[in-house]
């Protein structure tokens, strides 16, 4: 029975729900719930899951594909251009550093330079996965750090082409040799002379270019014809795993291909459909190969030597953490920056699994090696959400928050009544109007960087996380009148609301929000002033339309005065309503039905009763031309 692949599938799902939703309760990172749920159901524990784990592992790695893919249609070709010089120098030197201290530590513990030199190489990768998993999760790919990150993360995916090429040329097996016993990365390069291979790769890489703009559009816009839901999602499968099983089969990375494939398609008008489309199966194939990692960690090699393989995990994760501060202090990134950087990527990641179990195929590993590094670069992946943690609530409060508001505090607490935290494109536009009237707020940001620049502006902007009470009784909370929530991240929103409304509520909340679901949410806490980021933009748009159609200013001015209100009462009367489901369809095409009638008998009483001199002539002849109702 256990054998079975519907037990197996419940033992995955159980087990993901289960530790997730406690990890989560505890305020830990889904990651951590995933490993630990591998952990327990693998073959070491409870043995759920025997050792068809690595089968899994494989399999599961199609979730890091995806997540590259869908980071890849992020990208426009023109950005990735722009960004070269981050990604060749933070990634170079992280790579290139790491790789030197970990030959010279390999070196030093007496392996062999060949089999050193492989190990430096596998570990000198990071976690992609886990690194760009918890960056989104927290809402951190806009930061300076998830920048820096998501750099050094690409260069590490593109390196990994050339790890590739390079270690068949340390092969301890004659060439002709087959290495299909000892693993399963025989691909078309293996038998190709050198320069073929380089032709290989070249060719490989201009066919994903070629095929996505004259093939995998062209097929798109005929599926879409179809409005076969369906179909779609069949073709974006179509489409990631068919540039895997070519980058894998010319012996290259998958991940990279697909995120190759993912840029060429960034331009195109299914840009955001295949987003939608699979980033339901992305997060799901992401939590089963966490699952797998945290599966694949043998504790029986590790209870035949612990202390060695402590003593390596423990050193590597030091070495990696100093390679990556260094490279953050190089491109002057803010000591809170770089820490979230050193702890973010000092694992091993998902790629040395392959590079590992490639140079075994060559006879460069041998099997003791290769045990112990498997179990290393899980375990080093494990440990990562718990290091962040550590350094979320342990170090940062202590060492990167008091570097920016220490010195201002007490300025903070005494003179400002309004706080405004966010300061991007919406909050600095509120804090430029704001002070050219004279009336100064205390600014909260989260991104270091972004604040230092915006101090030399002239802001008094200060770094730190708003939802942390402390700061917001540093910056002043207890004193202040107004908090606007200017963030476009609606958990940050919704958690200072809480804070406020239950230690603060003398405090008035005015809070910004991106649609109206958001603001159903914020409705639902109590809120009472939400403003709808879209909302006056939109209308802005369509004052003007009517204007240039002959319609006279002051009457659009009127009715979009109206039609905001009527907005907000529908949107405070739908807010209790389950989203999405029949009644809530039913409700809101009656409320719409409603506001247009409304809309259309004040534009009437408006120009025959009040009005009609200020609107041109064409307009009130089409008015009384209208049929009675």
């Amino acid at each position: 029975m256990t054998g079975s692949i519907l037990f197996e599938a419940i033992v995955f799902l159980a087990g993901a729900i289960i530790c997730v939703s406690i990890a989560k309760q505890l305020g830990l990172s889904s990651v951590i719930g995933y490993l630990l749920a591998g952990v327990l159901i693998g073959p070491y524990v409870l043995g759920f899951i025997g050792n068809e784990g690595d089968d899994i592992l494989h399999f599961a790695e199609f979730g890091v594909v995806m997540m590259l893919f869908l980071i890849g249609l992020e990208i426009e070709p023109k950005n990735f251009w722009n960004m070269r010089k981050s990604i060749v120098g933070m990634g170079g030197i992280q790579v290139g550093g790491t790789m030197l201290l970990s030959f010279i530590l390999f070196t030093l513990l007496g392996l062999e330079w060949k089999v050193a030199l492989v190990i430096s190489m596998a570990v000198a990768l990071s976690s992609t996965a886990i690194a760009m998993q918890t960056i989104k999760e927290k809402g951190l790919m806009n930061t300076t750090f998830g920048a820096s990150s998501f750099s050094i993360l690409l260069f590490q995916d593109i390196i990994v082409i050339f790890m590739l090429g390079f270690i068949p040329l340390l092969s301890n097996t004659d060439g002709n040799a087959s290495t299909v016993d000892k693993g399963d990365h025989t691909n078309l390069l293996n038998n190709l002379p050198m320069g073929l291979q380089t032709l290989a790769i070249i060719l490989s890489v201009v066919l994903i270019i070629v095929a996505g703009k004259y093939l995998i559009v062209p097929m798109l816009r005929k599926v879409a014809k179809t409005g076969v839901r369906e179909l779609l999602i069949a073709s974006a499968f179509l489409i990631v795993f068919g540039i895997s099983f070519l980058m894998e089969f010319v012996g290259l990375s998958p991940a990279l291909g697909a995120f190759l494939g993912g840029v060429v398609l960034s331009n195109s008008e299914f840009k955001h459909e295949l987003e939608s489309t699979l980033e339901p199966f992305k997060n799901l194939l992401l939590g089963l190969f966490f699952m797998a990692v945290g599966a694949s960690i043998n504790f029986i090699v590790i209870a035949n030597s612990p202390l060695t393989i402590g003593g390596i995990l423990i050193a590597i994760i030091v070495l990696k953490a100093v390679v990556l501060f260094i490279t953050g202090h190089i491109f002057k990134l803010k000591l809170d920056q770089k820490l979230l950087l050193t702890f973010s990527l000092a694992q091993i990641g998902e790629f040395a699994f392959v590079l590992l179990s490639f140079a075994f195929g060559l006879n460069i590993l041998s099997q003791e090696e290769m045990d112990m590094m498997l179990v290393i670069t899980a375990l080093s992946m494990s440990l990562t959400p718990i290091v962040g943690i550590i350094n979320e609530r342990f170090i940062l409060p202590k060492i990167g928050t008091k570097e920016s508001v220490k010195r201002p505090m007490d300025h903070i607490a005494k003179s400002q009544k309004i706080i405004l935290v966010g300061f991007g494109h919406f909050g600095s536009t509120i804090g430029r109007f704001l002070r050219s009237h004279g009336v100064e707020a205390t600014i909260l940001d989260h991104d270091s960087n972004r604040v230092d620049f915006l101090r030399k502006m002239g802001f008094e902007v200060y770094y730190g996380d708003a939802t942390r009470l402390d700061l917001l009784e540093s910056a002043g909370i207890a004193d202040a009148k107004i908090i606007i929530c200017a963030t476009n991240k609606i958990e940050v929103s919704k958690t200072i609301s809480k804070i406020v409304k239950e230690k603060y509520p003398h405090v008035e909340l005015m809070i910004r929000t991106k649609n109206r679901y958001d603001a159903y949410e914020l409705l639902n806490l109590g809120n009472e002033n939400i403003y709808r980021e879209s909302l006056e933009t939109s209308l802005t748009l369509a004052k003007d339309v009517l204007s240039k159609m002959g319609f006279r200013k002051y009457t659009i001015n009127r009715q979009v005065r109206n039609f905001i209100k009527y907005d907000e009462d529908s949107l405070r009367r739908l807010a209790s309503e389950r989203k999405y489901d029949d009644n809530y369809i039913f409700k809101a095409k009656k409320e719409l039905e409603q506001q247009e009638k409304f809309l259309n008998e004040d534009f009437k009483r408006g120009i025959v009763e009040y009005d009609n001199h200020w609107d041109s002539e064409y307009i009130r002849n089409a008015l009384n031309s209208m049929p009675e109702e």
